[in-house]
């Protein structure tokens, strides 16, 4: 072989290389895009842009949808899911890569036609099939603890769990809040090795349509929940970064957002439940389910 060939052969499996490892490259970088725990591959990759998992929630203008709306359609829900209730009212919907992938609900008689101190606030998630995936309870009894040792500013309280994990996760607005000035909401989520990873969640001082940045322990920004100003309905447009996407950060913040449309409504209601105790004119007596929240897990059973 003369030297000309030879190194004609040595550029060719040098060229081979380069596209080979080129090509695993490109794989570990598809894999690292479109690897979200808890979400399939199909919709992790088309949800994911410029290093982002990006949702939207989108809440409805009327019950007069497909979920709710028709002949004994309430009933056949019910079969599909124990935790579809009665009083359940279907209010938004979550799309990922542009499909539906979930279906928001809030218990209606417990919070718009019960009594000041029987007032329960209670959201759920389903997904498209009507399948039961996480519950949003307004803990009343801490949130009123946290309200009363901060003097009367509200300070909301809720309980997420999901039916892929064996943790609650604790959302709770920061009673440090001035007057005017931003709220926050701070949330941890237990890793498996034991490690927790801490949120906050801090509403933006100039906000119009519920915006909020969501932050990491480090202060570093890794989120971003936009509200659109002039949708009828109410429509928030998310994302997270995609090192910090799973299902479980992704499930709150969907809650999260969902709650916006009762957040100032709520405020309002432990203020005012907060005078009422404080003045001895009402006693609040807690829900046996948010008493199971509540339990010793090492008493004797």
């Amino acid at each position: 072989m003369t030297a000309a060939a030879a190194r004609a052969e040595a550029r060719a499996n040098t060229a081979a290389a380069n596209a080979a490892a080129a090509d695993a490259a490109a794989d570990a970088r598809a894999e690292v895009v479109t690897k979200v725990p808890g979400v399939s591959k199909a919709t992790a990759a088309k949800a994911t842009r410029n290093g982002y998992y990006h949702f939207m929630v989108d809440v409805w203008i009327t019950n007069f949808n497909a979920i709710e709306f028709g002949i004994y359609k309430r009933t056949r829900n019910r079969a599909k899911s124990r935790q579809f209730t009665t009083d359940m009212d279907i209010f938004a919907e979550v799309t990922e890569g542009g499909e539906r992938t979930g279906l928001i609900g809030y218990r209606e008689e417990t919070w718009k036609k019960a009594q000041t101190k029987d007032k329960r606030l209670v959201f759920k998630m389903f997904t498209d099939t009507l399948n039961w995936r996480a519950t949003m309870d307004l803990m009343l009894g801490r949130s009123m603890q946290q309200t009363i040792a901060a003097r009367g500013t509200p300070v909301m309280v809720y309980a997420v769990n999901t039916d892929r994990d064996d943790f609650v996760v604790y959302l709770e607005r920061s009673a440090n809040k001035w007057p005017f000035m931003p709220e926050h909401f701070g949330f941890f989520i237990p890793g498996p090795d034991g490690q927790p990873v801490f949120y906050r969640l801090k509403r933006h001082f100039i906000n119009l349509g519920g915006d909020y940045t969501l932050y990491d322990e480090h202060d570093n920004k890794v989120g971003n929940i936009d509200g659109r100003v002039f949708s009828i309905g109410g429509k928030w447009k998310c994302k997270v970064r995609i090192e910090h996407a799973d299902r479980r950060l992704l499930t709150v913040l969907q809650m999260f957002a969902a709650m916006q449309v009762f957040n100032g409504e709520s405020r309002r209601y432990l203020r005012r439940l907060w005078r009422m105790v404080r003045r001895g004119k009402t006693a609040i007596v807690l829900d046996p389910q948010e008493l199971d929240l509540y339990k010793n897990p090492r008493r004797l059973r």
